[in-house]
């Protein structure tokens, strides 16, 4: 998983793994999810980052046991 913050754009992405994306779909209000051939999640965008994003520059990752 690959998480990066464009300045420029105010745009944060998740990427989950590295696939081809055949379709990007707005399911909410400034949040692109972009889909693999498979159908799968491959990556969320975040427009205006910044607004909902309290530390853009700072990501903190959980992983349950």
């Amino acid at each position: 998983m690959k998480a990066e913050y464009d300045k420029e754009t105010d745009t944060l992405t998740l990427t989950l793994r590295d696939a081809r994306v055949k379709e990007s779909d707005e399911i909410r209000p400034g949040v692109i999810a972009d889909f693999g051939y498979d159908g799968g999640v491959v990556a969320f965008e975040i427009l205006d980052a910044s607004k909902v994003v309290e530390q853009t520059r700072e990501i903190q990752f959980a992983v349950a046991g």
